[in-house]
């Protein structure tokens, strides 16, 4: 029972060699190595808004002509929470707050794609103008089925 390495201290000695061993193994995958770093600004000077507008929110994307995304907005976003996203007041500022991003990365002229039959597709469209961007434009490609799917039952209020 003399034997030094039966004693507690060289117990505790010999612990700490296996964390070290994985923490070598974490720094050695690429995914901790280096930390993600955000894209850098793309100059784009045409691009394509989408504005897809729900009865219960409004989500305005705005990408460069190809389909990659710029930046996006929505009324959940923006800081409105539950039944106040589906608001044309909220569809807005969702508009607003893109636009602005999208600006900053020198966007001029867009083209504009609305979808869904909210109530949020005509203040985001009007917020676009208002922001300066040149419109060239306007298709409305929400899709309407060919007798698809039974729409919801009527409310009774």
């Amino acid at each position: 029972m003399s034997n030094p390495e039966d004693t507690p201290e060289a117990v505790t000695e010999e612990a700490p060699a296996p964390a070290a061993a994985s923490e070598e193994t974490a720094a050695a995958s690429p995914a901790t190595a280096a930390p993600k770093r955000k894209k850098g600004k793309r100059i784009v000077a045409e691009g394509v808004v989408h504005i897809h507008s729900t009865f219960n929110n409004t989500i305005v994307t705005i990408t460069d002509t190809q389909g990659g995304a710029i930046s996006w907005a929505s009324a959940g976003s923006v800081g409105f929470k539950g039944s106040r996203k589906g608001t044309p007041f909220a569809a807005q500022l969702a508009a607003e707050n893109a636009a602005k991003k999208a600006s900053d990365q020198g966007m001029r002229s867009v083209q504009v794609l609305v979808n869904g039959p909210g109530g949020g597709r005509e203040p985001a469209l009007r917020s676009l103008q208002g922001a300066g961007f040149a419109i060239t434009a306007i298709r409305d490609v929400t899709p309407i089925p060919h007798n698809g799917c039974r729409p919801p039952k009527r409310r009774r209020v």
